[in-house]
């Protein structure tokens, strides 16, 4: 797969099937990397997913194949609402390796930079391709949460990482 094949645009509600099923299947095969469980979601009718794509999700996709999908949720409340986060970053194996994960981040950013003054996000401390990714892009890393997810009688902790987007 070439990521120039790749054309990344935000979800609408009819794309909410396509999102279903890629979300599922993040969550079933990458369970650590999330906070919500392939369960949970599984039993939830194609509206909460039209729903979700309400907070600004963004969508690879090769031809009409979604093959990979990030949100950004922007802060409410007029103390917390310069900060967004970055959430649901997900890449199907098959497109891995290509570049779609730095397209889809990259996105994210453009599309903050007019809303937010700072992205933050959270990703499983074992995920060093992800972190690399991350940092790459501009991200810092700025704490440690111990313990923030369990799976199957397993913690896994996160990295905290910010990006600041105000303008020097």
């Amino acid at each position: 797969m070439d990521a120039a094949q790749i054309q990344i645009r935000r979800l609408a509600p009819g794309d909410a099937a396509l999102y279903r099923d890629i979300r599922l299947e993040g969550l079933r095969c990458d369970p650590q990397a999330f906070g919500s469980t392939f369960e949970a979601e599984n039993a939830r009718p194609l509206a909460f997913f039209s729903d979700r794509i309400g907070f600004q999700t963004f969508g690879a996709f090769h031809g009409s194949e979604l093959v990979g999908i990030t949100g950004l949720v922007i802060h409410e409340g007029q103390k917390e609402a310069h900060k967004g986060l970055l959430v649901g970053m997900y890449v199907r194996p098959s497109a891995r390796n290509v570049g779609i994960g730095r397209r889809l981040v990259e996105t994210i950013i453009e599309f903050a930079r007019h809303r937010v003054e700072l992205i933050q996000l959270a990703v499983v401390s074992e995920n060093e391709q992800a972190r690399r990714l991350y940092e790459r892009l501009g991200f810092v890393e700025y704490g440690l949460e111990k313990n923030a997810l369990k799976h199957e009688g397993r913690y896994y902790d996160e990295v905290l990482m910010a990006k600041d987007l105000k303008p020097d």
